[in-house]
């Protein structure tokens, strides 16, 4: 045994037999096993080492291993797809095949054992593409490394854009957009210059006429020579989430480099920002979204400059439906939108019942539903006597006339716990569109889980009015002292008394029940903070013709409190005002009810109150990680 590991030490080359080395393996055991039994220190070990399984595999795999080396396989045939074409041709000139070949028939007519066919032929023949023209022996000291890029198009964009170097005429990839087949393939990246694209040289040329040698080929391989970038920069980013707060349309935006590679949003849609590279220029997908290939839209930055600018800020008549991003800014302010000094009488909405004056309530086993409370609040409104407050804690996306501070708020996504607090859920809408009544239906479905607040007052309590169980009587001292310490949701003034919601009453209703008010639009940004957390649902009217069938039996209160019918001027209002909400709020509503029915608006409510308690919603990062303001 020896002599045969000696034979293989002095000479490694030689080749072991097929079973050479397990042969050795059994005599080095033989030979451990003779020393076990002299009682040769360590011998014993070695021998449980040697008879190890897995040693005896990793042998077994050796050894295949050799086989294979000394004659790799090699096709039987070079032209499979040939072959396999006779046989369905044989198989379909028999006379009557029997069902086994009728299935070899349709097993070889399947577009992938073709596609495999075709793959082992090219393999076995060795047809490569694409042929590179072989390399010259002799290279200038000065060559630039160059690359071959070939990309398989197949109708779908490239993913990339180009630039010129105006005082070289050289076209550089300027960027490389997420998602795209440029950014899957990881060939192309930003900087690289492109010196042929399919054989044709392209230096000298503008990057239309090189945009339309790429799309001269819309399908198939399309073959890029380039000079790449000597160092790529390393961006370790993580991704963003935003709601927009304007409209954008690349096609309108003169400044965009790109409009074809553009992406537009609305209002409120929810953009994941992938590519925040360029100062100027994100790369940013839609959700939710179906298309691995993100756009371009502005960055903050940009967009904060191109506020200054007179395209961006100064009122601007898009094409179209589409608007740009673009603020007009108006000087009637919103807390005015139904200056005809018309309030209809929600609850109304259905029956003549509720003709109540300032002061009246409606007491039920829950607490007090107040309307006059909210009669009185919107009289002095349509007055201007009516300022909302928000906290000091809230960020404000937009100013109370709508113009807009920031393009994007960042949102993250959010599931409340079981032990959080309920989320606060406000209720908006033009005046006579239904706003009271779906709250009141909505705390009398289950008075348990659903409840309003108490708002307090300065007026005298009457006899029959008790404190806290009405309204909270305060003074007017105490009063103002709540407003300049932020205390108010919203508040105001009516025949000389205040009225206000407390933030500390809807706080202290949140960790029992669900809070639910109505408010005013401009009053949003008071509950939109990281403590309420409001879930704001925006009351739309249906169209006019639903309106006058809905509301004909339905009266409203005049600024006198005078009830009559509805008349068209009224619906018109209406839907005035509530074009102005949208076109100023419509980013800061999660949800929008048409209130065509009031059952089916009831039941849409409940569904919308139940999901903002119990399911993700995007909600502004600073609710999540609220920022220490001074």
């Amino acid at each position: 045994m020896r002599q045969a590991v000696e034979a293989q030490v002095l000479n490694p080359h030689c080749e072991l037999g097929e079973h050479g080395l397990r042969q050795i393996l059994t005599d080095v055991i033989e030979e451990v096993r003779q020393s076990v039994h002299e009682e040769i220190d360590g011998a014993e070990l070695l021998h449980s080492l040697l008879n190890a399984p897995w040693l005896q595999s990793l042998l077994k795999i050796y050894e295949c291993l050799q086989k294979f080396q000394k004659g790799s396989p090699s096709p039987a045939l070079k032209y499979a797809s040939g072959l396999s074409l006779q046989l369905l041709i044989d198989i379909k000139s028999l006379p009557g095949c029997s069902s086994e070949a009728k299935e070899l028939h349709n097993l070889l007519r399947q577009p992938h054992i073709q596609a495999l066919l075709s793959a082992h032929d090219s393999v076995a023949q060795k047809d490569y593409e694409p042929v590179l023209p072989p390399m010259p022996e002799e290279l200038p000291d000065d060559e630039e490394a160059t690359r071959i890029v070939c990309l398989v198009k197949n109708k779908q964009p490239l993913g990339a854009t180009i630039k010129r170097n105006e005082a070289t005429g050289e076209i550089f990839v300027a960027r490389v957009i997420h998602g795209g087949l440029a950014d899957r393939s990881g060939l192309l990246h930003a900087g690289d210059r492109i010196i042929e694209v399919n054989g044709f040289p392209v230096n000298g040329l503008e990057p239309e006429q090189v945009i339309q040698v790429v799309q001269a080929k819309s399908q198939g391989t399309i073959m890029f020579k380039v000079v790449p970038i000597t160092e790529r920069p390393v961006h370790n980013q993580t991704m963003l989430y935003v709601r927009a707060m304007a409209d954008y349309s690349p096609q309108q935006d003169p400044s965009i480099p790109c409009a074809d590679a553009g992406m537009g949003f609305k209002k409120g849609d929810v953009l994941e920002i992938v590519d925040q590279t360029d100062a100027l220029w994100w790369q940013a997908r839609k959700l939710p979204s179906i298309s691995a290939c993100a756009g371009l839209i502005p960055s903050t930055n940009l967009l904060k400059r191109k506020q200054r600018e007179f395209w961006w800020s100064q009122p601007y008549q898009p094409h179209g439906c589409i608007q740009t991003l673009s603020t007009v800014d108006e000087e009637e302010d919103l807390i005015a939108i139904d200056d005809k000094c018309v309030e209809a009488d929600e609850e109304a909405f259905e029956s003549e019942e509720l003709r109540v004056e300032e002061d009246e309530f409606c007491s039920n086993s829950y607490g007090i539903y107040l309307a006059g409370f909210r009669r009185s609040m919107r009289l002095c409104r349509r007055r201007s006597h009516s300022i909302s407050q928000p906290s000091c804690h809230s960020r404000c996306a937009t100013t109370c006339h709508g113009t807009l501070a920031s393009p994007y708020e960042e949102v993250v996504r959010y599931q409340r716990l079981p032990q959080d607090t309920y989320r606060l859920i406000a209720l908006l809408g033009p005046s006579g569109v239904g706003v009271n009544e779906l709250r009141r239906r909505l705390i009398d479905i289950n008075p348990g889980i659903f409840q309003g607040p108490i708002p307090y007052t300065t007026r005298a309590p009457k006899s029959y009015e008790e404190s806290g169980r009405e309204y909270h009587f305060t003074s007017r001292e105490m009063f103002d002292n709540m407003v300049y310490n932020n205390k108010f949701l919203e508040y105001g003034e009516y025949k000389g008394n205040m009225y206000g919601t407390s933030i500390e009453t809807v706080k202290e209703i949140l960790t029992r029940k669900i809070c639910v008010v109505d408010i005013e639009p401009n009053a949003i940004q008071a509950v939109r903070t990281h403590e309420l957390k409001a879930y704001i649902i925006y009351v739309k009217p249906p169209s006019m013709d639903r309106l006058r069938q809905t509301r004909q039996d339905a009266q409203i209160t005049t600024n006198y409190y005078i009830n009559r019918p509805f008349k068209d001027e009224d619906f018109q209002d209406m839907e005035d005002a509530a074009r102005k909400m949208e076109s100023h709020y419509w980013h800061l509503f999660d949800n929008v009810i048409v209130n065509d029915s009031l059952q089916e608006a009831c039941l849409q409510l409940l569904t919308a109150v139940r999901r903002a308690q119990d399911e993700p919603q995007w909600v502004p990062a600073s609710w999540i990680r609220p920022t220490n303001q001074p």
